[in-house]
């Protein structure tokens, strides 16, 4: 056989086994069919859904995100609410008032503002006070350089509405609440405070506003 015979078989043997590789690979690999879906790993990915207010009502439209929230504490369940004579005052001008709704949305803004305040969290806190009270507790975080402190609070133990009132188209509630927080030396110290919120009534925006703070034996 001569040397241009055996190159040529040669050539012929060599496509024979690559078209019988190229059938094998096909056969894993399978063929496109111009449906298959492309990952993007830089393509954005859809971001959460935004957390609703403590105030927003089931179904209502989701109130201002609160970024950084921490773990919530451990809680007693909530006493029935007080019907208090103010409750029937702001129910004969807005009949959606609900205690129990508000009372629940109290405890959770309680939880949000003593976290936020002890991570120096002014941004978690703006969209729920007034701007004099936000200007209060800013000033408070300042004056101790900004640092950020373990959250005290350990069990918010009862809520209860203890005045409510309206002024104009202004509807004003005070809660009181007592809670466990821990104290110095590793103790755990009980809380009473008075947090007044307000809403505008018949606005379209269902979220009050923590218009001031106290405890039952300050001025």
């Amino acid at each position: 056989m001569s040397g241009g015979t055996l190159q040529l078989f040669d050539i012929i043997l060599f496509a024979a086994i690559a078209g019988f590789l190229l059938l094998r690979l096909r056969s894993v690999l399978g063929r496109r069919t111009g449906t298959e879906k492309r990952i993007d790993p830089f393509a954005p990915r859809p971001s959460p859904p935004p957390r609703p207010s403590p105030f927003t009502a089931p179904g209502a439209a989701p109130g201002p995100v609160i970024e950084g929230q921490a773990t919530p504490v451990t809680e007693a369940p909530p006493p029935a609410p007080s019907k208090t004579p103010g409750a029937g005052a702001i129910k004969a001008v807005d009949p959606a008032f609900d205690e129990a709704a508000f009372l629940k949305g109290a405890r959770g803004a309680f939880e949000i503002v003593v976290n936020a305040f002890a991570a120096s969290d002014v941004a978690a806190l703006r969209p729920l006070l007034a701007p004099d009270v936000l200007d209060s507790f800013a000033g408070a975080i300042k004056a101790r350089g900004g640092a950020k402190l373990p959250s005290p609070l350990v069990t918010i133990k009862r809520a209860e509405i203890v005045e409510s009132a309206v002024e104009g188209m202004t509807a004003l509630v005070t809660v009181k609440i007592v809670s466990d927080q821990n104290g110095e030396n590793h103790t755990v110290e009980e809380h009473v405070d008075h947090w007044t919120f307000s809403r505008r009534l018949k606005a379209r925006d269902p979220n009050w506003t923590l218009i001031a703070t106290k405890t039952p034996d300050a001025a």
